[in-house]
């Protein structure tokens, strides 16, 4: 990316406001945990759940330090985000391709905006309430324009951020700092503005790579920061009372000047998950970054791109996906935004289906003799809105699980925190999409502003319905009767009456084309992201020719569209300068969980 203007991302992500420690304290002292391993808890796991403290207290129930009153570190970064992250991460992949990974690769793109510094457990919340403080007190005059300047040397790549824009930054940092001061232990050092803020020139750095001085710590950990960091790959089982279990995924400390007591092939360590100390295989895991196992607690965003959509929690002065009024702004920035924000088109499968859980006989699980539901298992839905021709349509149509939903909501949750604005929503006619859409939206805080358009072209490939016969799906009054905002004026591409039982793959991709077109032309020109919610094959077929892209083989694409996973996504942006559409990062992480065996407890009671 050129050096020069780059707009930073703007937005509070405070959330979790509104739980306050007491609020989540409460349930922990419930379950009989003390107070001091309670607080200390909530600070290592961001103060997010009751219930992610529990269950770190539950695994680190053998720590021996978890009685220990340590105050935990802290530090305040101020990172990239939007389109210059994505280039640095870029970078950052090619760099480690072409020259292996060296120290810079163990943290993120950052300026660092104070010392490292020690809090107490009980006063976590007052480093949040004082983060929020200080960027309110200098939102008003942050720069909606950071110039970046590039410097290199034989030890040092990076950029530079000079001038006024490094007064605002630095004035940041000092006012966090008089905020948080109050705030620490006496015999913590304390966070005097000289102390919170290091450049090592007269410009504040923005680190890329090859850094003499790289810092680092896991804020909510008490370890000591020169600890490398190593990552389980296998699972290992510990054949003497000294060495650690191992799980694929855990983090181990290893202090380099312990290792004499190890033997060859073996090293010392802490579990980041238990807090124990033993020997582990060194060959049954690989160097980690030192940033994956830092807790990021609160995070306060600054800038222009994003005040058309962004939000203050909490608070009138704004709120995303278009109640925000943002200030004026010159037609150079506004330009250079344009060219950042491109429009979008987002596809996403739905969340987990109950028949794929329960069988094909699912709906027999959950019906009466008299055609009535009801609830046999949890992941089962509370109710099943009213179909003309009674319980029986949903055999082909099926609903989403309990588990759908949540992962529906998860996923649109995390489309809120990633800041994307969803200008328009088209479904799959299919109920288990239409619920994901509406369950996405109210994440979003748009379910009654933008309507779902149903759009039978974007449905399954018919050759693929176990029916061998078109779906009954719900007619749009029906679903406007089960409070699905959906839109009676929308005129599909396809007519569900069109959709064809015989259909070939040519007709299927053809059809996803043509609705994609219509889509594209009918959506709104300006910046923003239309969303399209549909099956794990729109992922494919719904992208190609967006992208201008031939159909796959038949073979090939029946291979891929089994590898998609629930809330699978697949991102296009319009570059308008190429005059093409390119395939990008979704704006958020894949949806992972583990297999449930179902559970009966007769099988405990004796002689079952």
């Amino acid at each position: 990316m050129a050096t020069g203007e780059t707009p930073l991302y703007a937005k509070v992500a405070s959330k979790l406001k509104g739980r306050s420690t007491p609020s989540l304290l409460e349930p922990l002292l419930a379950l009989g945990f003390p107070a001091h391993t309670a607080l200390k808890a909530l600070a290592a796991t961001g103060r997010k759940t009751a219930e992610e403290a529990s269950d770190w207290l539950r695994c680190h129930r053998g720590d021996p330090s978890l009685d220990d009153p340590i105050p935990q570190e802290y530090a305040l970064f101020l990172c990239p985000t939007g389109a210059l992250l994505e280039k640095l991460q870029e970078f950052w992949r090619e760099s480690r391709r072409q020259c292996a990974k060296n120290r810079a690769h163990e943290v993120f793109p950052h300026v660092t905006l104070c010392d490292f510094f020690t809090c107490e457990d009980q006063k976590v919340e007052c480093l949040y309430e004082a983060l929020k403080s200080a960027g309110d007190r200098i939102l008003s005059s942050f720069p909606a324009v950071i110039p970046l300047v590039l410097h290199s040397s034989v030890s040092y790549l990076g950029f530079f951020i000079d001038g006024g824009p490094a007064d605002v930054i630095r004035e940041f940092a000092m006012l966090f700092a008089t905020e948080a001061e109050p705030t620490l232990p006496r015999t913590a050092k304390k966070c005097h503005k000289r102390d919170f803020l290091s450049p090592p020139h007269t410009y504040m750095p923005l680190v890329l790579t090859i850094p003499q001085n790289l810092r680092g710590q896991r804020p909510g950990h008490s370890m000591n920061r020169s600890f490398p960091t190593l990552k389980a790959l296998f699972q290992y089982k510990p054949q003497n009372a000294d060495e650690l279990m191992l799980s694929p995924g855990d983090y181990v400390f290893v202090d380099p000047t312990q290792q004499e007591e190890a033997s060859e092939g073996w090293v010392i360590g802490i579990s980041q998950r238990t807090g124990c100390r033993g020997f582990l295989p060194e060959n049954y895991t690989e160097r980690a970054c030192e940033a994956d196992t830092w807790v990021r607690h609160r995070t306060y965003t600054f800038g222009l791109a994003i005040n058309l959509n962004s939000r203050k929690d909490g608070e009138g002065s704004g709120r995303r996906n278009g109640d925000f009024h943002p200030r004026p702004v010159s037609s150079s920035v506004q330009a250079l935004q344009a060219t950042i924000m491109r429009r979008g088109m987002l596809v996403v499968r739905h969340g987990e289906r109950v028949d794929q859980v329960f069988g094909k006989s699912w709906l027999q699980q959950c019906s009466t003799t008299d055609g009535k539901y009801y609830r046999p298992d949890l992941n089962f839905p509370p109710s099943l809105p009213r179909r003309s021709n009674g319980i029986k349509d949903f055999e082909n149509d099926p609903p989403l699980s309990s588990c759908g939903i949540f992962q529906s909501r998860l996923a649109g949750d995390a489309l809120l925190d990633s800041g994307i604005r969803v200008t328009a929503v088209f479904t799959s006619p299919a109920l288990r999409c239409v619920q994901t859409a509406k369950h996405i939206l109210e994440e979003l805080k748009l379910e009654k502003k933008l309507k779902i358009r149903v759009e039978p072209g974007l449905f399954e490939w018919m050759k693929w319905e176990a029916s061998k016969a078109t779906p009954s799906f719900l007619t749009l009054d029906e679903l406007k009767g089960a409070s699905f905002n959906v839109d009676p004026d929308y005129r599909p591409a396809f007519p569900r009456c069109s959709l064809m039982p015989a259909e070939s793959y040519d007709q299927y991709v053809d059809r996803c084309a043509l609705s994609v077109g219509q889509i594209v032309s009918t959506s709104p020109q300006d910046l923003g992201v239309i969303l399209i919610v549909s099956h794990g094959s729109a992922l494919d077929s719904c992208t190609r020719p967006l992208l201008g892209l031939p159909p796959r083989e038949c073979g090939d694409f029946a291979q891929l569209v089994r590898k998609i996973p629930s809330l699978g996504m697949c991102f296009c942006e319009e570059n308008r300068e190429e005059g093409k559409w390119e395939l990008v990062n979704p704006p958020v992480k894949t949806l992972t969980h583990g297999a449930n065996a179902a559970f009966n407890w007769r099988n405990w009671i004796s002689g079952n």
